[in-house]
């Protein structure tokens, strides 16, 4: 398969991805809070990600398990694009402001359709990419799983108001529908060899490795300051006093843009100057743009100020994502693909998960200004495991994530 046919097949698959999660992430946050949901209960929210932090428990069943002649994570990809699609569905019958409880049902169980489908997908993307395409493929698959958020966060809080929950609920079926053709038709999948089916065994083995402890820090504190941060970005703009169709458009447009081209920069950056001096570049540049937020929290909130600081922020966080994924895939063995990576991210899940849970307690007690800068301050923080970890690769002492 060539090159571009991988980009283009990662693309579809990482896409469906970030549809469900930006519906959860994006746009119910500021539909609660504009239903009068406290900050609290907004932030508390995000634990209904809970799937994408647990799903390392049965990663391993994704690897093991899988039919060779359909392809081994195509046979699990296929089936759970059909599901999700078929939840969005069963969720369009649904009223979200009277049957709150069938909502959280059906939420945790899109998290759970999406987080199984990415154990399979970083699985085969570990599998068909070599390690010089990583840098690209891995900016390909964060902007195109941020285009999944944007058009499943933003575009749907604009088109929300005339379109309505139901309808809302079947164009998003309909478009993860539509990134279910490329994989049905994909044949490209190697066969795995000979005993090279792992068991439960995988996940200890991980373990096992050496400097497995500080990577797994370096990932967990690397995104926290972050996620710390913007959870409370959208109750933040509501609380500005802008509409639903206002944050769509903020986010949809610039918000949009400007991660899709950080994914990329940051990509064709770490494949031509290094993973790890790109990691602390961009993690010098993601605090400064947290902090920034402190700016119209502070008072100054013209149109043009939110539109400049919302790119800066999500052009900085694309730019941080494609360097760490790339390094989290270095990480992953290839027969073990799946259950590697999965590990790995689903401690960032964790840490990401506790630092949005945490955001409303700190946003409520601080105010705005004072938690975006607190949050720029764990962003900084958040890098120094890194630099430890680097220095236990430069001694030799661990293997993992070691490409230069």
């Amino acid at each position: 398969m060539t090159p571009a046919g991988k980009l283009a097949l990662l693309a579809s698959l990482y896409l469906a991805q970030g549809m469900p999660y930006g519906f959860f992430s994006q746009f119910l946050p500021a539909m609660l809070r504009e239903q009068g949901v406290s900050l609290e209960g907004v932030g508390l929210a995000s634990l209904l990600a809970l799937p994408w932090a647990l799903k390392f428990a049965w990663a391993p069943l994704v690897d093991r398990h899988g039919l060779d002649r359909f392809g081994r994570r195509r046979s699990w990809i296929v089936p759970l694009q059909v599901l999700t699609v078929i939840t969005l569905l069963a969720l369009a019958t649904v009223d979200p402001t009277v049957d709150l409880q069938a909502l959280v049902v059906g939420v945790l169980a899109l998290n759970f359709l999406a987080s199984t489908q990415d154990i399979a997908t970083d699985g085969l993307a570990v599998t068909i990419l070599t390690p010089a395409e990583r840098g690209l493929g891995n900016g390909v698959q964060v902007a195109a799983y941020r285009l999944g958020m944007i058009l499943c966060g933003g575009v749907l809080l604009i088109l929300y108001p005339w379109l309505g929950w139901t309808r809302v609920c079947q164009c998003m079926a309909g478009a993860i529908a539509l990134t279910t053709l490329p994989i049905a038709a994909f044949r490209g999948e190697p066969r795995p060899e000979q005993g090279e089916r792992p068991g439960l065994a995988a996940f200890t083995e991980f373990f096992r490795r050496p400097g497995v402890g500080s990577w797994l820090a370096a990932i967990a504190a690397f995104k926290l300051g972050e996620a710390f941060g913007v959870g409370m970005l959208r109750p933040f703009f509501i609380d500005l006093g802008l509409g639903l169709a206002d944050i769509g458009w903020l986010t949809g447009t610039a918000g949009f843009l400007a991660s899709l081209v950080g994914a990329m920069v940051g990509g064709a950056f770490v494949a031509s100057y290094g993973r790890y001096r790109c990691l602390f570049v961009f993690a010098a540049v993601q605090a400064l743009a947290v902090a920034s937020y402190a700016i119209p929290a502070a008072g100054v909130r013209d149109g043009w100020v939110l539109y400049a600081l919302c790119t800066f922020e999500h052009f900085s966080s694309g730019m941080a994502t494609a360097a760490l994924f790339t390094m989290m895939m270095d990480a992953a063995r290839p027969h073990t693909a799946g259950t590697d990576y999965t590990i790995q991210a689903s401690v960032v899940v964790l840490a990401t998960g506790l630092g949005a849970s945490l955001s409303g307690f700190s946003a409520a007690e601080l105010g705005y200004a004072q938690h975006f800068l607190l949050a720029a301050v764990l962003c900084v923080i958040g890098v120094l495991p890194a630099v430890q970890h680097h220095g236990r690769v430069r001694r030799g002492e661990t293997e993992l994530a070691n490409v230069p």
